[in-house]
């Protein structure tokens, strides 16, 4: 994919990686786990 802006100039799309922390109860402890949203 491509950014378009309105000059019309193409730039290729960079995807990152939407990435967040959460703390997650295992068995009576917390695990920092990094998930993706997508």
């Amino acid at each position: 994919g491509n950014n378009v802006s309105h000059a019309n100039n193409k730039t290729k799309r960079v995807w990152n990686p939407n990435l967040q922390r959460v703390r997650h109860m295992d068995g009576g402890r917390v695990r920092h786990v990094n998930v993706c949203t997508r």
